[in-house]
């Protein structure tokens, strides 16, 4: 039986009339009643009972008619998804992504393209870019976006950049760094720093900024991915947290977490890019998906 005669049998059971029935699937009446009498036919069984106006669907009726429409979803299904495969929005794509990308940009990302592709299969890994890059390098990731001053620029990768992402320094409302009239950012020493892996040229510059000598090391108190860990941590303690404005927007706009105006801190940004292996090919799902964050980064400078 093909799938218009099961469309037919599926209208007439919801209409339970033939003159509607025929409208809604575009026949006339008597090509319509044809193709119904050519099902019960076929299949050997009376599926309505007629009447002077309205029909009743038989229980042999009612039977077919939900598994017709069973497999008319699945046809319609089956067509789209044919479709998607064609345009090559179904799939699997491996993103990797830093912290602070994973708690500002990601969200976002991964909702609006379950909600336009919700065959594709999203498979995401939060971590450093340390070991990002090697998920790159050994292809178990399409592409990882995040801090990019610590790859290598030797042909390996490829880094599409996409300018930078805002941070500072942030403390717990009644934090004693908040009393301070002038704030330099040796006074965050004493205090202890919470962050992620911080890329080697973002460590070399703390420790100039603070006045710290090389040889020494920085005052990292709490070295940690996760950021709601480090959020946890600023809250509740006088810990100093870096991290990007936007993951902390709540908390400010609260009035539980605040930005230190450090008289002697210049702008500090995150060098947010995409890195892929030099020359690999993105399927058009994972391109769909940087396009998506890089739309969303263009404004994190400004």
């Amino acid at each position: 039986m093909d799938l218009k005669r099961l469309g037919h049998i599926v209208a007439l059971a919801d209409e339970a009339n033939f003159s509607r029935a025929a409208e809604r699937v575009h026949l006339s009446q008597p090509a319509f009643s044809r193709s119904i009498q050519a099902a019960e036919h076929e299949l050997g069984v009376r599926l309505f009972e007629r009447g002077t106006g309205d029909v009743t669907t038989t229980p042999a009726g009612n039977f077919v008619a939900e598994r017709a429409r069973r497999v008319l979803q699945e046809s319609r299904r089956l067509e789209r998804d044919v479709l998607l495969y064609r345009k090559g929005m179904i799939g699997r794509v491996c993103i990797g992504a830093g912290p602070f990308v994973a708690a500002s940009l990601l969200p976002q990302v991964v909702t609006d393209i379950r909600g336009e592709y919700p065959e594709a299969q999203l498979h995401i890994q939060v971590n450093n870019p340390v070991s990002m890059l090697e998920a790159v390098r050994r292809e178990e990731l399409d592409f990882f976006i995040g801090e990019t001053r610590d790859v290598t620029r030797d042909g390996t990768f490829e880094v599409r950049k996409l300018g930078g992402q805002r941070g500072g320094f942030f403390v717990r409302a009644g934090h004693p760094l908040l009393a301070k009239e002038k704030l330099r950012m040796a006074d965050l020493a004493p205090f202890g720093l919470a962050t992620g892996r911080l890329p080697g040229q973002v460590r070399t510059g703390l420790h100039r900024a603070m006045g710290i000598p090389a040889a020494l090391t920085l005052p990292v108190a709490v070295e940690c991915d996760d950021t709601h860990v480090l959020r946890k941590v600023a809250m509740t303690t006088d810990t100093v947290m870096i991290a990007s404005q936007e993951i902390l927007t709540q908390e400010v706009k609260a009035g539980t977490m605040y930005r230190l105006a450090l008289s002697d801190a210049g702008p500090a940004y995150t060098d947010l890019g995409v890195v892929s292996l030099a020359g690999r090919m993105h399927s058009p799902l994972a391109q769909h998906a940087i396009e998506k964050l890089a739309a969303l980064a263009e404004g994190l400078g400004e």
